[in-house]
């Protein structure tokens, strides 16, 4: 029969680790599944015990008589010692990041002392046992040389914490990814193309690891650069005031606003001027779309500049350059042509005054995300949509809840901020584009020689602007329409009056 003494001591080790388990459900509830296991893991092996204190299954005089208790020892022992390593590293060290590794290591020591300690207990010769083991895993050390480096590997990562569960991680030879493990053995790396890849810890160890996004342990945006380059036809001074304040306006997912993106001039070239823009990403999975977005806002706010990314190219012309120039303009004239005819706001200029005004439309490109109007800006011009879609957003009253609201949504052909073009009135709205968006741009300048060559245009255009205005309020306040003719009379006689003494009419 198994001593009553060993029954006991199992008994008053297995009160002591209930009431630690206790503690830890108590801490963390979401350990409460796991550690019922381990406990019902204890009570089956005191069941045990105690069954063989009660009957006596195999005969005392036989040495294998001692097995069964060892066995059920051993399973109160698993799960003791399980409830000590959780107690320690959820309880204890609650406020520690705990490698995982460290409980394995605990959990294997503990298995060793055990073993000894209960060979002991038996009566087994331990200095026997000592010689033989060092010769075998003297040999098996020998023979396993790259798995213990692998192993030792990545003891020291966890324990040194390194990198953890989570962090992004790149390696020499730019390879990029999330680690989502780390055994014993190895590290996985799951990468952005749905890839996970597997590195040996030893070689980790030997190489150099960069850790993207986190200084000590406090996560923070990873510093991404662009480069570009730009003719030397523009100065740097010019080019670097275009990409800072487009970037700056612009509202591109994952980059943060502080701190604010930012161009430095970094190099001479033989055709261009190098250029880097630095960003702030604030989630590291999305960088590879995210550096491309950035590309298309530098792209477009170039183009709204008139500035141009040299390429080398070797073309080969069937007719001059010079005629091709001529069909291109003219193609892109009547385009524009087009464009005006298709607009109720020109619709009371004459053939002769849109072909002129054309003339004055200068392209402006936007990314998706670009800003192209801000609420409260001064202006003095008028932009023409021609390609894509804006949102009209009215931005919150400052120190009042709220955020941005939107108004509504236009649509190629259409056009926004007519009251900067003909009155100077500040921008009433923030205009968004929601597209890859191409927009002309009639200023002040371009559009005066042809109302001051006719004044009355200022009437048409009015009542045109007053009518559009009184139908936006009509959608906000439901106006019925005789209140809606009323506003616009009242609007267009006060608009014309303003247009007036803004061109010196």
């Amino acid at each position: 029969m198994v001593e009553q003494i060993t029954l006991q001591e199992a008994l008053a080790v297995s009160a002591v680790t209930l009431l630690l388990a206790l503690i830890t459900m108590r801490w963390q509830p979401s350990l409460r599944r796991s550690i019922l296991v381990k406990l019902l893991l204890i009570v089956l092996g005191l069941g045990g015990l105690a069954l063989l204190t009660r009957y006596q299954l195999i005969p005392g005089r036989l040495a294998v008589a001692v097995i069964p208790r060892e066995i059920f020892l051993l399973i109160v022992a698993l799960g003791t010692i399980q409830v000590w390593i959780t107690f320690l590293a959820n309880v204890l060290l609650a406020r520690r990041t705990v490698p995982r590794i460290l409980g394995e290591v605990i959990m294997a020591v503990a298995l060793v002392i055990y073993t000894l300690f209960r060979l002991d207990a038996v009566g087994v010769n331990l200095t026997a046992i000592n010689i033989s083991l060092t010769a075998v895993l003297g040999a098996v050390a020998f023979a396993a040389q790259a798995t213990l480096n692998n192993l030792l590997g990545g003891v020291s990562l966890q324990l040194d914490n390194t990198y953890r569960i989570g962090d992004w991680i790149e390696l020499d030879g730019g390879l990029t990814g999330e680690v989502v493990s780390i055994r014993w053995r190895y590290t996985a790396l799951a990468t952005v193309n749905n890839v996970t890849i597997v590195i040996p810890n030893a070689q980790l160890m030997a190489g150099r690891v960069t850790i993207l996004g986190r200084r000590g342990d406090h996560r923070i945006p990873w510093r991404r650069p662009i480069e570009f380059g730009v003719g030397y036809e523009w100065t740097p001074g010019q080019v670097l005031d275009v990409v800072n304040n487009a970037l700056r306006r612009a509202e591109i997912p994952f980059v943060a606003s502080d701190p604010a993106p930012e161009c430095v001039c970094a190099g001479f070239e033989t055709s261009a001027v190098k250029y880097v823009v630095y960003y702030w990403l604030t989630d590291i999975k999305s960088y590879l779309a995210t550096d491309s977005r950035v590309r298309v806002q530098i792209f477009a706010a170039l183009g709204r500049a008139g500035m141009e990314i040299p390429i080398l190219r070797s073309d080969v012309y069937l007719h001059s350059a010079r005629s091709r120039h001529r069909e291109h303009s003219t193609f892109e004239h009547n385009a524009r042509l087009e464009l005006l005819d298709s607009l109720e706001l020109f619709a009371s200029l004459t053939e002769d005054e849109r072909q002129a005004l054309a003339t004055q439309l200068a392209p402006r490109p936007f990314a998706p995300g670009d800003i192209a109007t801000r609420q409260g800006d001064p202006s003095d011009s008028l932009y023409i949509l021609a390609r894509g879609t804006v949102g009209i957003f009215r931005e919150a009253e400052p120190g009042t809840a709220g955020g941005r609201q939107r108004l509504t949504v236009l649509a190629a052909p259409s056009y926004f901020g007519e009251m900067g073009l003909l009155t100077g009135q500040a921008r009433t709205a923030t205009i968004v584009a929601e597209s890859d968006v191409l927009c002309y741009r009639l200023d002040k300048r371009g559009f005066e020689e042809i109302i001051r060559a006719r004044p009355v245009l200022a009437e048409a255009i009015s009542k045109t602007v007053a009518e559009r205005q009184a139908a936006n309020d009509a959608t906000l306040a439901m106006l019925s329409a005789e209140a809606r003719a009323r506003a616009t009379g009242t609007r267009a006689g006060e608009l014309m009056r303003r247009i007036r003494d803004f061109f010196g009419l």
